[in-house]
């Protein structure tokens, strides 16, 4: 008898020292998963890294872009008009050719 109420208080004591170290390992796991899979996680991280040289290499071409565009505004200033430049702008803005020119219309997709 003695033995048998031993064993009854045995048992609910392993159970609850089982228990914390299990608790203590769902709350693990729930925040490792967050840290890795979560909004503000290592994958979110690695997304907006990724996305931030994208952005980086668009903003580089379009620097170009600009630097060259200012060049061709700069040789149509009243200073330093290029007049080479001017006669190719004005006949692709209204459309004109001289008689013995050939114009060849690229398809521009």
């Amino acid at each position: 008898m003695e033995n048998e109420l031993l064993i009854r208080i045995r048992e609910p004591m392993r159970l609850r020292q089982a228990l914390i170290p299990l608790v203590c390992l769902v709350v693990l796991s729930y925040f490792a998963y967050h840290a890795v899979y979560g909004r503000h996680g290592f994958i979110a991280w690695l997304d907006i890294q990724n996305r931030a040289d994208t952005l980086e290499h668009q903003l580089v071409e379009l620097r170009g872009q600009r630097e060259q565009l200012d060049r061709q505004v700069a040789l149509l200033r009243p200073e330093s008009l290029d007049p080479d430049l001017l006669d190719e702008r004005a006949r692709a803005a209204l459309g004109y050719a001289g008689a013995n020119e050939l114009v060849i219309f690229l398809d521009r997709r």
